[in-house]
């Protein structure tokens, strides 16, 4: 990564967690890394999914199995294209989810509030974080989860 501008801050423990959604797939190893780049929003995005390219990735069907995916998650505190488009992102129903995909980058990640496989990788480096749209910490975030849904996440 630093090869394609990217300089590394912290790296997360390694988690194995299982497949969501439930059922699509083998189950993971997830973590969470902090990287500084003079790069732009979109040329991050970029350079994200030509890594996942170069390891095999292919783009064929929305949350497929796949050997690398690597998530934009935030950008310090922005919300980003605009507060009204990542609202309607976050709201989509679960059934349209599984079928759309944004055109654009949203950031944060519509979603990482909900799922412990982000959430925990991510309070090992940056618990204190807060959301920019709920103003919640990754660890109050982390603790508003079910308890279902941190149970089966475990470090490697």
């Amino acid at each position: 990564m630093e090869e394609l501008g990217f300089s590394l801050v912290a790296v997360s423990r390694f988690w194995r967690t299982p497949a969501v959604p439930e059922g699509s797939g083998p189950d993971y190893v997830n973590a969470c890394c902090k990287m500084r780049s003079g790069l732009q929003f979109d040329e991050i995005l970029a350079t994200l999914h030509k890594v996942e390219s170069e390891f095999g990735r292919q783009r064929d069907a929305r949350w497929a199995s796949r050997g690398l995916d690597l998530d934009l998650l935030a950008v310090e505190e922005r919300v980003c294209p605009d507060l009204d488009t990542w609202t309607r992102w976050r709201n989509l129903p679960i059934e349209s989810q599984m079928r759309e995909a944004p055109e654009e980058l949203i950031l944060p990640h519509p979603r990482l509030q909900d799922r412990g496989f982000v959430l925990i990788p991510l309070a090992d480096i940056a618990p204190l974080w807060r959301h920019p749209v709920s103003g919640m910490s990754v660890m109050e975030m982390l603790a508003a989860l079910p308890e279902a849904e941190k149970a089966a996440i475990e470090p490697l």
